[in-house]
């Protein structure tokens, strides 16, 4: 049972990393060969889309128990990013071809890169240093650049759009254009619960390096 359940989630790490090495290679190669930022969303947003809801899986592992992640955080950010790329960059076509979707998919792909490749890794063996090492540091610059002139920016851009074509006005009981202005104030908060966690699992994993070179 232990074996097939480490040969899952290789499986699906492996896949992931796949997926998310092909949607970064499509972002830089549409802006080497256009020389524009425009073009993120043309080249990899669907696929950047269909990769991030399959890792919704990521919350049922960390739910029964297959990963020690626990449900609360990958559901919070599970849900931040799909709220953002279903509900407002798929929806408003205006938004798709702004420097922040550049800036967030960019970011988050190359972060994803890492994180997966080294998830990949760890279920077959002990990952490279360097790959641990950039999966506890690379953080610290691609989620603030991911989420400040990323995310929040293209939010705060959509506003107009979404106030003036009332969005979901149908099937919302509440407006959604003051919903994103409140999201747009606690965002940071609660990204920075989860920002912080990882500093406290960057300690934890390159601590243990530390101490075995010690050793």
């Amino acid at each position: 049972m232990a074996k097939l359940q480490n040969l899952y989630l290789f499986s699906y790490n492996s896949l992931q990393f796949l997926g998310w090495t092909v949607a970064l290679f499509r972002i830089l190669s549409n802006f080497i060969s256009t020389k524009s930022v425009t073009g993120a969303y043309a080249s990899a947003g669907e696929l950047i889309c269909l990769l991030q809801c399959c890792a919704f899986l990521e919350v049922i592992h960390g739910a029964i128990g297959i990963v020690p992640s626990g449900v609360m955080l990958p559901l919070l950010q599970w849900s931040g990013r799909t709220h953002f790329l279903l509900a407002i960059v798929r929806q408003i076509v205006e938004v798709q071809e702004l420097p922040s979707v550049f800036i967030t998919f960019s970011a988050w792909s190359l972060s994803e890169v890492i994180r997966y490749s080294h998830y990949a890794l760890s279920c077959i063996g002990n990952p490279p240093y360097l790959i641990t090492y950039l999966r506890y540091t690379g953080f610290i610059l691609l989620y603030p650049i991911g989420v400040f002139p990323g995310e929040m920016w293209l939010m705060y851009q959509a506003l107009p759009f979404i106030k003036r074509t009332n969005l979901y006005a149908d099937s919302l009981p509440f407006s959604y254009y003051n919903f994103i202005k409140v999201l747009l104030l606690v965002y940071p908060l609660l990204w920075l619960k989860l920002y912080l966690h990882l500093f406290k699992q960057r300690r934890s994993k390159l601590g243990k390096y530390q101490k075995t070179k010690k050793i």
